[in-house]
């Protein structure tokens, strides 16, 4: 196995108002916006999962896999030539502070590991980012 872990991100709210936005996929309607459309396209979502159309991989789809309230969001893409897992951890560090990591991991043929280390760690960390400064003070 193979991991890839985003920078330790300082979110100024509570562990429990971010987990409850996360740990359902209908919240990404907030966000869908700051998706980059000329690299996914047919963006779509429910409470337990999210599918994308991204180039040159095709159609890929994030299910949750546990929720541990106010700890950790888990998911497992499937539609991947490779086995991918990702989760979202957060850890208090104030009454209205949290901290936040995101963790890939994936089963990677060493040949092809060279090939997408940098673009996996590039794209977990653009996605550590939007989610560090999604607006969580909407009501969720």
């Amino acid at each position: 196995m193979t991991e890839f872990t985003s920078d330790i991100k300082t979110i100024p709210y509570s562990d429990e108002r971010i987990f409850a936005m996360l740990s359902d996929l209908n919240n990404l309607e907030r966000v869908k916006d700051r998706v980059p459309n000329d690299k996914i396209k047919d963006f779509t979502f429910d409470r337990d999962s999210c599918s994308m159309e991204i180039n040159p991989v095709g159609k890929v789809v994030f299910t949750v896999i546990s929720r541990e309230p106010n700890k950790t969001v888990k998911f497992e893409a499937s539609n991947l030539p490779v086995p991918l897992n990702l989760w979202i951890q957060l850890k208090p560090a104030g009454a209205e502070v949290t901290k936040m990591k995101m963790t890939v991991r994936t089963d990677v043929n060493p040949f092809l590991k060279p090939m997408i280390s940098k673009p996996l760690q590039d794209a977990l960390d653009k996605i550590s980012d939007i989610i560090a400064s999604l607006p969580y003070d909407e009501q969720v």
